[in-house]
C-alpha cells in the first residue's frame, strides 16, 4: 500500500504553500527603495494563492484515493474517454500554447500560425494508427508496448533513455513559463520564481499521482478554454469582431510591415522547415506523459474517443491563440505601459498573453488568466515529473534492476525519490534556458521525440520484422543523434553555451535522426539472424491480435 505516508501530506502542503508567502514578501519593499523591474500585482497574486490552494487540495484528495501503483500510474484506469480527452487538452495546452504561441504570432506573425498548425495536425497519427493498441497492448508506460515482444531488460533500458531525455527538454518549456509567470506576478528575480515553482511541483507529483494530475488537467482545460474564450471576445470587440480590421491594423503597428502576414525565417530554409514538420507530427506520438494517458482509460473505445475530444477542444484553443498574438500586436504592442526602455515587451514575448490580459479585463482579469496558466503548467510538470519517475520506478527499478520482483512499497519509494531528482534537474534547465522562447524549445522537445521514441513504438506495433537488437542500437542511434544534434546546434551550442558558430547548422534535428534512426533499426533488424531474433518474430502474430482485441490469442479463439 503506498498511502502510508499520507499521514506526512498536510505538513508538506502548508509547506509548499507557506513557502509562497516569504518569497512574495522577499517581492514587497520595506521601506523607500529603487522603483522595481516587475511591480506586485496584489490581485494577481490573491487569485493565484487561491489557485495553488485548490490545486494542493486535489492533491490530498488524490492521494487519500491513491492506494495501489495501478492508481498512481492510471488513475486505476476508470477514466471516461471525455474525461480523458479533456484531460489531454489541458495537459496540451500549457505554456508553449497560451504563452509560446501568442508570443510568438506577437513576434513574428505568419511563422507562429506555421507552429500551431503543426503542433496540430500530429494528433490524428495517434488517432487512427496508434490510440487503440496502445491501450490494449500497454499496462504502465510505453516501455509495456516496445518491449512486449522483446527482450525485457535492453528495451526497458532504451526506453526509460528516450523518456528521460524528452522529460528533461520538455521540463525546461514549463519552467520557463511558470518561473515568467511567477517573476510577472511578484516581481521576484527568476530563479526563485523556478525554485518556487520546483517545490511545489515535487509536493504534487509525489503525492497526488495519476489521479490528481487527471483532474486539474480536465479543471484546469475547462477554465483555460473559458477563460480564453472570454479574451479572445474582449480582445476583439475592440476591432469591431472583424479579422480584416485586425489583420490591417496588426500589420500597421508591426516594424516588420506586411511581411508579418508572410512565411518568414521559418520557411526561408526548406530543411529547416521540413525538419521542424517532421518533428512536429511525429514527435507529439513519442512524448511519454500523452501515451501514458491512454492507459488511463478504460478500453480501446475510450482512448479512441479520448483523441477525438482532444483534437476539438485543441483545435479550437489554438486558433484562439494565435488570434490573441495578433490581437496583442496592437493593444499591448503599442501601448508604453507594457513595454521597457528599450521598446521590448516587458517580461520579454512569451508574456504576451498575460499583458493582453491585463489590458482588456485589468489587474483580476490578469490574476485569474495567471493562476489558470500557472495550474495547467503545474499539472503539465506533474504529468512530466510523472512519466519521468515511472521510467526510472517501473521502466529501470522493478523490471530491470529488480527483475519484475519488487515490491509496489519500494517501487514507489523510488519513484518519489526520482521526482525529487527530476525537481531539481527542472530547476537548474529553466534557470539556464530563461530566455529561449518556449514555443521554439517546445519544437526541439518534439523533435528528440520523433527520433528516439516514435520509431521504435510505431515498428514495435506495426512491423513484424522488428528485433531487440534492431531496436535497441536503432533507438539509441536516434536518441543520440537528435540530442547530439540539438547540442550542436544554433540554440545550445551558440545561445546557451557561448560558443562562435554552431557545429550543427540547423535548429531541429528530425529531418536527419528519424530516418537515422528508422534505418538503423529497420537494417540491423533484417540481419539479426539470431534464434531469439527468430522467437521474436514468431511472437507478433499473438501480439496482433491482442493489440486489435485487448485479449489473449487463446481468450480471442474462444471468443
Amino acid at each position: 500500500m503506498i498511502h502510508s505516508g499520507n499521514r506526512f501530506i498536510p505538513r508538506l502542503l502548508l509547506l509548499a504553500l507557506g513557502l509562497m508567502l516569504p518569497l512574495a514578501l522577499l517581492a514587497a519593499p520595506a521601506g523607500p527603495v529603487e522603483v522595481q523591474k516587475q511591480p506586485v500585482n496584489v490581485t494577481a497574486i490573491v487569485m493565484f494563492m487561491i489557485f495553488v490552494a485548490m490545486t494542493m487540495g486535489i492533491t490530498y484528495w488524490a492521494a487519500s484515493r491513491t492506494r495501489s501503483a495501478k492508481d498512481f500510474y492510471t488513475a486505476g484506469g476508470g477514466i471516461t474517454g471525455f474525461q480523458n480527452g479533456l484531460a489531454i487538452a489541458g495537459d496540451y495546452m500549457s505554456a508553449a500554447t497560451l504563452l509560446g504561441l501568442s508570443g510568438l504570432v506577437f513576434a513574428r506573425g505568419h511563422d507562429g500560425f506555421i507552429y500551431a498548425i503543426g503542433f496540430f495536425v500530429g494528433w490524428p497519427v495517434i488517432m487512427f494508427l496508434m490510440a487503440e493498441r496502445l491501450r490494449n497492448l500497454g499496462k504502465y508506460t510505453f516501455a509495456d508496448i516496445v518491449s512486449y515482444r522483446l527482450e525485457q531488460t535492453p528495451i526497458r533500458t532504451l526506453a526509460a533513455s528516450g523518456t528521460l531525455a524528452v522529460v528533461a527538454f520538455y521540463l525546461i518549456v514549463q519552467m520557463v513559463g511558470a518561473g515568467k509567470l511567477i517573476q510577472l506576478l511578484f516581481g521576484l528575480e527568476y530563479w526563485m520564481a523556478v525554485v518556487l515553482v520546483g517545490v511545489i511541483m515535487v509536493v504534487y507529483v509525489t503525492f497526488g499521482g495519476m489521479l490528481a494530475t487527471t483532474w486539474v488537467q480536465i479543471i484546469k482545460a475547462c477554465l483555460l478554454l473559458g477563460a480564453g474564450t472570454f479574451m479572445f471576445v474582449l480582445a476583439m470587440s475592440q476591432f469591431g469582431f472583424s479579422f480584416e480590421t485586425l489583420a490591417q491594423k496588426a500589420v500597421a503597428a508591426h516594424k516588420s510591415g506586411i511581411k508579418l502576414m508572410a512565411p518568414g525565417a521559418l520557411l526561408a530554409d526548406p530543411v529547416s522547415s521540413v525538419s521542424l514538420s517532421l518533428g512536429l507530427v511525429f514527435g507529439l506520438a513519442g512524448l511519454p506523459h500523452i501515451m501514458m494517458r491512454f492507459f488511463t482509460v478504460t478500453n480501446a473505445r475510450e482512448a479512441r474517443k479520448s483523441v477525438f475530444y482532444a483534437n476539438g477542444f485543441i483545435g479550437y484553443f489554438f486558433l484562439i491563440v494565435c488570434a490573441m498574438g495578433l490581437t496583442a500586436i496592437v493593444i499591448v504592442g503599442t501601448n508604453p505601459e507594457y513595454l521597457d526602455a528599450a521598446g521590448k515587451l516587458k517580461g520579454g514575448e512569451n508574456m504576451a498573453a498575460m499583458h493582453l490580459a491585463k489590458a482588456v479585463g485589468g489587474d483580476l482579469f490578469l490574476g485569474f488568466i495567471s493562476a489558470v496558466a500557472f495550474a495547467t503548467i503545474l499539472a503539465v510538470v506533474a504529468g512530466l515529473a510523472l512519466a519521468g519517475a515511472s521510467a526510472v520506478s517501473h521502466d529501470l527499478y522493478a523490471s530491470v534492476f529488480k527483475r519484475g520482483q519488487a515490491d509496489e512499497a519500494a517501487e514507489m519509494r523510488v519513484s518519489k525519490i526520482a521526482t525529487v531528482v527530476i525537481g531539481i534537474v527542472a530547476i537548474v534547465l529553466g534557470i539556464l534556458f530563461e530566455n529561449q522562447n518556449v514555443a521554439f524549445m517546445t519544437a526541439l522537445t518534439f523533435g528528440v521525440a520523433a527520433s528516439a521514441n516514435f520509431p521504435v513504438l510505431i515498428l514495435s506495433m506495426y512491423w513484424k520484422g522488428l528485433t531487440t537488437r534492431g531496436a535497441l542500437i536503432g533507438g539509441f542511434t536516434g536518441l543520440l543523434s537528435a540530442v547530439g544534434f540539438v547540442v550542436m546546434g544554433p540554440t545550445v551550442w551558440v545561445k546557451v553555451l557561448g560558443n562562435a558558430a554552431p557545429l550543427f547548422p540547423y535548429d531541429n534535428p528530425a529531418l536527419f535522426s528519424m530516418p537515422l534512426a528508422f534505418a538503423t533499426i529497420i537494417i540491423i533488424s533484417k540481419l539479426d539472424g539470431s534464434a531469439r531474433a527468430a522467437r521474436e518474430r514468431a511472437a507478433y502474430a499473438a501480439q496482433f491480435v491482442r493489440a486489435q482485441t485487448g485479449l489473449g490469442a487463446e481468450a480471442a479463439a474462444e471468443h
